[in-house]
């Protein structure tokens, strides 16, 4: 049974030991290296804000529905059935597709940015603590270049935009300790979490800015934030830089992966075998496109099928069984 409190309860996760760690070294003279873009140039044609005035646009919206509380619905079509295709009656058929090639000449790379986060949605946000090797700073920052890989043993990946020519705070820091806290943001501090996104500069705390409360980890120094539902102590495990195609000779990304070492849950989130987390307390956040962020309201549930179940004992489904070449 879930309960009233709101006191956390840390989880070991079921693995071994952890994995060795195999990071690359980061001196402190990292320098940001000059880019056929601008950060400014880049910017403009993202239009990351259309608005010309954002806290007028916003006023003239409704306010923040408060009443509304996770519900599960029927899915659109409940008695779908084998052979069924779309539940919209085919009409997504007759729009035609635009084909882009990702590199085309004269196509700029923030157009795929620009297109993939407004595509690729709602994508979770992995709300970074972390903190530098000599414990002389740290650094608090939501990305949603993020996503979990696999359970055994829990990984989790960020991606980061620029090389390690170009690291930021969050990077240097992942990298020179080796460690970090995943939090996950929920709706009673998104305001909050928003304002770490802040540029500010190394060695000025996002912490105090935000107004959010560090709490002490167990595995590692970096501080989980206190008012998140769910947090993950996690240590590096792996990084991979990769080459950009759209200026030759530049690196453009970072890929670290971090397998988790604790889980923190607040206790009137978790079911009694600690292993399922009530997404009517947790309220997560998702990025969309742009400057847009979602909320976690309503879900639906259906059965994944099972082959013997709902086809090889189904007289019209087996109907419809074909080699997988066939029209393909």
């Amino acid at each position: 049974m879930l309960t009233g409190r709101s006191t956390h309860t840390f989880l070991r996760p079921f693995i071994q030991p952890p994995l060795p760690r195999v990071a690359q070294t980061l001196t402190r003279s990292l320098r940001i290296s000059r880019v056929a873009m601008s950060r400014a140039e880049a910017e403009k044609l993202i239009q990351r804000n259309p608005h010309p005035d954002f806290k007028k646009v916003e006023a003239g919206r409704e306010a923040w529905d408060k009443s509304l509380e996770w519900s599960v619905k029927q899915t659109i079509k409940p008695d779908w059935k084998y052979g069924d295709g779309a539940n919209d009656g085919g009409a997504s058929l007759k729009i035609p597709h635009v084909e882009i090639d990702p590199h085309e000449e004269g196509r700029p790379a923030v157009f795929n940015y620009k297109l993939l986060i407004s595509g690729i949605i709602p994508r979770p946000i992995g709300f970074l603590s972390t903190r530098s090797k000599d414990g002389s700073s740290t650094n608090l920052a939501p990305f949603s270049w993020f996503q979990m890989i696999t359970h055994d043993p829990p990984l989790f990946t960020i991606g980061y935009a620029g090389g390690f020519d170009k690291a930021k705070d969050s990077l240097k820091n992942l990298v020179e300790s080796g460690e970090c806290v995943i939090n996950i943001i929920s709706e009673h501090f998104v305001e909050a979490a928003n304002a770490t996104s802040v540029n500010a500069p190394y060695g000025e705390s996002e912490w105090s800015l935000s107004g959010l409360t560090p709490a002490p980890s167990s595995t590692v120094k970096a501080s989980r934030v206190k008012e998140a539902i769910f947090s993950i102590e996690g240590k590096l495990e792996s990084t991979r830089e990769f080459a950009s195609k759209a200026n030759p000779g530049k690196k453009s990304a970072v890929l670290a992966t971090i397998e988790g070492t604790r889980f923190w849950v607040r206790e009137d989130a978790i079911n009694g075998d600690k292993n399922l987390i009530d997404p009517a307390v947790l309220k997560p956040i998702s990025r969309l496109g742009g400057m847009t962020y979602g909320r976690t309201t309503e879900g639906f549930e259906i059965l994944r099928p099972d082959y013997e179940e709902t086809v090889a004992k189904n007289e019209e489904a087996r109907k419809l069984v074909k080699p997988k070449l066939e029209g393909q």
